[in-house]
């Protein structure tokens, strides 16, 4: 089944704050820090950075909608969900104050470790997720 609009949302929100949670947790120690700046400032940026993810994305999601409603099957092929992170790495970067080196390797990790685990963990863990178009709850 295609995903839902309410499907994606949650989904997204669902990815961003336990996978990308995760994993933001486990990459912190070693992200690019500028000088001067402690683990806990880096950890606040890092943060951000999510809930950012996490807010825009409920925006990017919307206007992915609108274009999805053109395409026949109402959806993104696979390498359309990898490659939006670039528009939205983008945006997300101009919103922020975040030190370029820092959000690079954060952001980008970030977006395929999720990318990755809504691939492959996702369809193990939720087997009737597909089914109910995308929904969690």
């Amino acid at each position: 089944m295609t995903p839902t609009l309410f499907g994606r949302i949650q989904t997204r929100l669902f990815m961003v704050f336990t996978f990308g949670l995760v994993w933001s947790i486990v990459i912190l120690p070693v992200l690019p820090r500028p000088a001067g700046a402690s683990l806990g400032d880096v950890a606040g940026d890092v943060l951000t950075a999510l809930v950012g993810v996490a807010l825009l994305g409920v925006i990017w999601e919307l206007v992915y909608h609108g274009f999805q409603q053109i395409r026949w099957e109402k959806d993104w092929p696979s390498l359309f969900g990898l490659l939006t992170g670039i528009n939205e790495g983008l945006l997300l970067f101009v919103v922020l104050d975040m030190p370029l080196s820092t959000f690079l390797v954060h952001f980008t990790t970030t977006w395929i470790v999720i990318w990755l685990a809504l691939h492959g963990p996702m369809r193990v863990l939720f087997l009737r997720w597909r089914f109910r178009g995308g929904r969690l709850v």
